[in-house]
């Protein structure tokens, strides 16, 4: 079942092969958070203290908050003193929306009008700098009642923001609020393959790398994956895919050189040339709705999918080439370093930090595994057990942050050994990924944004800077 490297020697060459391309660079100081999951979807900053625990009901250790309008529940993302987040407003009344650990698969049915928009903050005020909607009118897919008609977490790189909000369309802006190209893309699907009539909105959030905005569109009928260049909106290539809806969005990976898009899938896991879009390598995954967006690190491409058949984990090699087969859980290839059935997650996109590879299924169960062998060091349970876990986790400050759906934010210590420093209520419900900057955590809830500060005994660390 599981595949373990030759020697040590070995590890550190596969090592030199992979790395997160991307924002990494403009983050040193871990101020930028560009895309979901900040540089390279890894969700880890560096270079500054973080809080352990505050407190919402009394405002201790919370710098603003800051009431956003609609229902949205995309990521918030950062560049310098900027936040950009999305929501879909309803023109008269509340979106319900229903958290928790059910099967329900039915659709909100609502035939109201609704304004997408892009919002810019102030990161160090929570002020709204500016507003723009993108588009007004009645949604052309319905949403899952976990989920809202802005999902999809944009993305920048310090002059053109981009917003994807699915059959409504993606949209480019300047860092101030200026349109500059937009583009429809139809009526697009990405429901339920198994019973189309079950709509649940669009959740893949577009990547931005030299000067690209890559879009993977997993739905009902005619699926791709795309690359458009950012000044423009020019499509530069499309590569179909023969995949179903999935809801997971790509990463940049640069293997020796050689720089590709790796995509989540179920029929079609796989990197492509992020020059021309062809296909490099491929595997047929095991969750027929894949949702966690691929990591890297180790030299290894970490992929994990459940729902369905088999809930694998894989760590693949970023040199493979061709289709990989496997099948059963004791099959092995040459392209893939180790991998398991039976662990991965189903909602949330894992955390690489040192050597640890962390996964948390929906229910609140967190599995350590070595990163290296694949190997499961412990299995905890985060939350209280009646909580769903949606957001994926982020990492600062030797510390690991993990979101629950009812608005518990439970940080755990990393390392080989489980251990839980604070719960920190957020009194409302949270289905985003937090964002972190300047040693600042943004938590988007359902009502609103906030930000939790720094520490005030010390600002910044070694090699950082303060705010």
């Amino acid at each position: 079942m599981l595949a373990r490297f030759a020697s040590i020697a070995l590890r550190s060459c596969i090592v030199s092969l992979c790395a997160v391309s991307g924002a990494v660079a403009d983050d040193k100081q871990g101020v930028n958070w560009p895309q979901f999951r900040g540089p390279g979807a890894a969700g880890i900053a560096t270079g500054f203290d973080t809080a352990k625990k505050w407190d919402v009901s009394t405002g201790k250790g919370i710098k603003w908050k800051t009431p956003i309008p609609g229902l949205g529940l995309s990521s918030p993302i950062i560049w310098g003193d900027r936040i950009f987040l999305t929501t879909a407003v309803r023109a008269k009344g509340d979106q319900p929306l229903k958290v928790g650990l059910y099967g329900d698969i039915q659709p909100v049915k609502d035939d109201s009008e609704f304004s997408w928009q892009v919002l810019c903050l102030d990161k160090k005020t929570g002020q709204i700098l500016w507003t723009q909607t993108a588009h007004t009118g009645v949604p052309k897919i319905a949403r899952h009642t976990k989920a809202s008609h802005a999902n999809s977490t944009p993305a920048t790189d310090g002059k053109h923001v981009v917003a994807m909000f699915g059959a409504e369309g993606m949209f480019c802006y300047d860092v101030d609020g200026n349109l500059l190209w937009k583009k429809d893309f139809g009526p697009i699907d990405s429901g339920f393959f198994a019973v189309p009539d079950a709509q649940w909105g669009f959740g893949s959030s577009p990547i931005m790398h030299d000067g690209k905005v890559i879009l993977q569109c997993d739905v009902q009928k005619d699926s791709f994956i795309a690359a458009f260049d950012a000044r423009t909106g020019g499509e530069i290539w499309r590569t179909p895919r023969k995949e179903v809806p999935t809801w997971g969005s790509p990463t940049i990976v640069d293997a020796g050189g050689v720089v590709q898009v790796v995509a989540n899938g179920w029929k079609h896991i796989g990197g492509y040339d992020l020059k021309t879009g062809k296909e490099l390598w491929k595997l047929e995954g095991g969750g027929d709705i894949p949702v966690p967006t691929p990591v890297c690190g180790h030299g290894l491409i970490y992929i994990t999918n459940a729902h369905g058949f088999m809930a694998p984990i894989y760590a693949i090699k970023p040199t493979a080439r061709g289709e990989i087969v496997l099948k059963n859980s004791g099959d092995t290839s040459e392209h893939v370093a180790w991998w398991t059935p039976n662990l991965g997650n189903y909602m949330q996109t894992p955390l690489l930090l040192g050597d640890h590879l962390y996964s948390c299924r929906d229910n609140g169960v967190l599995s350590c595994f070595d990163a290296h062998t694949g190997e499961r060091i412990y299995q905890k349970r985060v939350g209280r057990g009646i909580s769903g876990f949606t957001a994926s986790a982020v990492a600062a400050d030797k510390k690991l942050y993990y979101t629950s759906e009812d608005g518990d934010v439970i940080v755990v210590k990393p390392g080989p050994e489980f251990k839980k420093l604070a719960t920190n209520s957020m009194n409302e419900s949270c289905m985003a990924t937090p964002a972190i900057s300047e040693g600042m955590i943004f938590i988007r809830g359902e009502k609103h944004l906030f930000a939790v500060d720094t520490p005030k005994a010390k600002k910044a660390k070694k090699g950082g800077r303060g705010q």
